[in-house]
C-alpha cells in the first residue's frame, strides 16, 4: 500500500508512483501488505524503481507540477458537458457565417435584378388581341382594329421586333399567360388590353408584362369619348413605346404616334374595312372594299383607307371575286392616291409591287416598290411575305424568295397564309420534301386553312402520290368552294383514270363562269390534264391576255408540266416576259 506524504491519501494499487490527486510522489506505507499474512507495514523511504522510470523520464525533484500526473498517468478526459458546448458554438458560428454569405448573395443578386430590370430594353413584343367586353358583337372591329393599329404603330420603331397580326390573333378567345406566350412567340413583354363601349363612353385597360417573370412592367386605365378615338390611339401607343425603355429618335417616335386622319367616322370605317379584308374570303374582301370607300368619302385625305381598297383590290383575282382586267387598274389608282397623300407608307408601296409584279409584268418596276416598302418598315411581314412569293420565285430567285419568306415567318410565325405561301415556294423550287414538311407544320397551326391543303395536294401530284393530292383537294374545297381548287381536283382525279368524275367537274367549272369569276387557268388546267391540249392552250391564251398572276408563274408552276413540252407553252412564256405595262 502507498501513500501521498501531503494530502495523505492512500493507493492500494502499488504499480502507481504519484498520488491521483496532487501529483505528488507516493511513499511505502510501514504497514506494507503481505501477500501471505495481508499486514499492512509502512516504510518512510522515496520510492525509486523501474515503474517511475518507465513511466516518466527521470526527474531529480519530487515536486512535479500537477498537470504531468494526469496527462502521463491518467490522461485528462473533457467532460461530456464540454463536448457537447464545444459543437453548439462552432455550429452556431458556421451557420452565422453560412448565413451572411446568402444575405450578401441575395443582395446582390437583387440589386443586379433591379439594375438590369431598370436599365435594360425590351427588344420584342406581342400585343395580344384586346378583349372586348362591351358585351355586343357589333364592336368587335373596335378591339380588333385597335391591337392591329397598335402592332402597326410599334412596328416602326427599329429596334423593336413586334410580332405579326396573324400570330397573335391565334390566342383570341383563350386564355394565354404571359410566360407561354413569350416562350411560343419568343418575346420579352406581352401587352394585353381590355375594351368597353357604353355608349359614346370608351373604356380601354392595358398591361404590359414582363414574358419571363409575368410581373407587371406597367398597366393604365384610360376612360375617353368615342369622338377621341383617334388621339386615343395615338396616345396608347406613345406611353406603350415609352414603357419599353428602348432608345428611339424624334422622328420614330412622330411614326409611332401618327395619325392619319383626325375624322373618328373615317377611323372607325378603316378598321372595320381591315376587319374584314383580315377573313381573307371572297365575300369579306368585297365587304372590305365597300367600308375602305365609306371611310375615303367622309375623308378624302385618308391615305390609310385608299391603301387597304389597293391591297384589297390586288386580291381580287387570287380569290375568284373580279378578272384581273376589271380590279387591278383600280388597285393601281388607290396605291398612287394613297403615296401622293403621304410616300412612307409601306402598305402602299407593296400593294403598288404586287400590281406591277401580277399585271402590268414591269418587274423591274415591282422590284423597285417591294424593296423601298422593306426600307420604309423592315418589320412589316406581307412585305417580306409578297416579295418572296409574288416576285423572287416568278422571276426563278428560289433562294431569295425562300430567305424573303423565311423573314416573313420570323415576324409572323403563326400566320397560315405566310407559312403556306413558304410551302409553295418551296415546291417551286421543285424542293417537294421540305415543302411537304412545311406545309404539313401549318396544319398544326391552323388544320382548316383550306389553301394549305390545296398547296399540299399540288405537290403531292408533282411526286406522282395522285391518291394523296386528290384527299388534300377534298379537305380544301369542304372549307372552300374554290374554283380553281377543284380544277386541281379534276387535273389528280384525270390521273387516276377516274376520267368521269373530272369531266364532270369541268362541266361545273365552266357553269360556274356563267355566274362568277372563273379562271381561264382552271379550264386550261382540267382540259390538259384530260389530254384536248388544243383547248388548254386556247384557254391559256386568254389567261395570258387577261393579265392573271398565274400567267407570271408559268415558267416555275409544277402544274403546268403537262404542257411544258410543247412550243406554244414556250412561246406563252416569253410574251409574258415581255409585254410589260406602265
Amino acid at each position: 500500500m502507498k501513500r501521498c506524504p501531503r494530502c495523505h491519501r492512500t493507493e492500494t494499487d502499488n504499480a502507481l508512483v504519484f498520488c491521483r490527486a496532487d501529483g505528488t510522489a507516493l511513499i511505502s506505507d510501514s504497514g506494507a501488505v503481505s501477500a501471505d499474512a495481508g499486514t499492512v507495514k509502512f516504510g518512510s523511504a522515496p520510492v525509486v524503481n523501474e515503474i517511475e522510470t518507465s513511466i516518466l523520464p527521470h526527474r531529480t525533484d519530487a515536486d512535479l507540477s500537477r498537470p504531468t500526473a494526469p496527462t502521463t498517468v491518467l490522461p485528462a478526459q473533457s467532460t461530456p458537458g464540454t463536448t457537447r458546448e464545444l459543437s453548439r458554438s462552432k455550429r452556431s458560428k458556421t451557420v452565422a457565417v453560412i448565413a451572411g454569405l446568402i444575405a450578401i448573395v441575395v443582395a446582390g443578386s437583387a440589386y443586379f435584378y433591379l439594375t438590369y430590370k431598370k436599365t435594360r430594353a425590351i427588344e420584342s413584343i406581342a400585343v395580344m388581341p384586346f378583349v372586348n367586353e362591351s358585351g355586343n358583337a357589333d364592336v368587335e372591329y373596335l378591339s380588333d382594329g385597335m391591337t392591329e393599329t397598335l402592332i402597326s404603330s410599334l412596328s416602326q420603331l427599329p429596334n423593336l421586333s413586334v410580332k405579326g397580326r396573324s400570330s397573335v390573333f391565334r390566342y383570341k378567345g383563350k386564355e394565354a399567360d404571359a410566360k407561354a406566350v413569350g416562350k411560343d412567340l419568343g418575346v420579352q413583354a406581352v401587352l394585353y388590353g381590355r375594351v368597353v363601349q357604353r355608349g359614346d363612353q370608351l373604356t380601354l385597360s392595358v398591361e404590359l408584362l414582363d414574358a419571363l417573370t409575368e410581373n407587371v412592367i406597367w398597366s393604365d386605365k384610360y376612360d375617353r369619348k368615342q369622338a377621341d378615338l383617334v388621339a386615343l390611339q395615338s396616345e396608347i401607343a406613345r406611353d406603350v413605346s415609352s414603357k419599353l425603355k428602348t432608345k428611339f429618335s424624334g422622328t420614330d417616335e412622330a411614326k409611332v404616334t401618327k395619325n392619319y386622319t383626325d375624322n373618328t367616322e373615317a377611323y372607325q370605317l378603316h378598321l372595320k374595312g381591315r376587319f374584314y379584308w383580315n377573313k381573307r374570303t371572297g365575300e369579306s374582301l368585297k365587304q372590305a372594299v365597300e367600308y375602305f370607300n365609306q371611310a375615303v368619302a367622309k375623308d378624302p385625305n385618308y391615305a390609310l383607307a385608299y391603301s387597304g381598297l389597293a391591297e384589297s383590290y390586288v386580291l381580287f383575282p387570287n380569290y375568284s371575286v373580279a378578272l384581273p382586267l376589271e380590279c387591278m387598274p383600280k388597285a393601281k389608282a388607290a396605291a398612287v392616291r394613297a403615296l401622293e397623300i403621304d410616300d412612307s407608307l409601306a402598305e402602299a408601296h407593296t400593294a403598288l409591287a404586287i400590281y406591277h409584279s401580277n399585271f402590268s409584268w414591269n418587274q423591274p418596276a415591282a422590284e423597285k416598290e417591294f424593296r423601298r416598302a422593306i426600307e420604309l418598315n423592315p418589320n412589316y411581314p406581307n412585305a417580306h411575305h409578297q416579295f418572296g412569293v409574288e416576285f423572287l420565285v416568278a422571276m426563278g430567285r428560289f433562294d431569295e424568295a425562300i430567305a424573303e419568306g423565311r423573314r416573313a415567318e420570323q415576324l409572323d410565325p403563326f400566320s397560315p397564309v405566310i407559312g403556306a405561301d413558304l410551302g409553295t415556294i418551296f415546291g417551286r423550287a421543285r424542293r417537294f420534301d421540305e415543302a411537304i414538311a412545311q406545309l404539313n407544320r401549318v396544319l398544326t397551326v391552323d388544320p382548316n386553312f383550306h389553301v394549305t391543303h390545296y398547296y399540299l395536294g399540288i405537290i403531292y401530284h408533282a411526286k406522282g402520290n395522285y391518291a394523296e393530292a386528290v384527299a388534300e383537294y377534298r379537305k380544301a374545297l369542304a372549307l372552300n368552294a374554290d374554283p380553281w381548287v377543284k380544277a386541281q381536283l379534276a387535273r389528280s382525279l384525270a390521273r387516276l383514270g377516274q376520267r368521269d368524275e373530272a369531266t364532270k367537274l369541268l362541266g361545273e367549272l365552266q357553269s360556274a363562269s356563267a355566274r362568277r369569276y372563273v379562271s381561264s387557268a382552271s379550264l386550261a388546267l382540267v382540259y390538259g390534264a384530260l389530254g384536248d391540249k388544243d383547248k388548254a392552250f386556247a384557254w391559256l391564251e386568254k389567261e395570258v391576255a387577261e393579265r392573271t398572276p398565274r400567267s407570271t408563274m408559268l415558267s416555275v408552276n409544277p402544274i403546268w408540266d403537262d404542257l411544258r413540252d410543247d412550243s406554244r407553252f414556250a412561246d406563252l412564256v416569253r410574251r409574258v416576259a415581255s409585254t410589260k405595262m406602265d
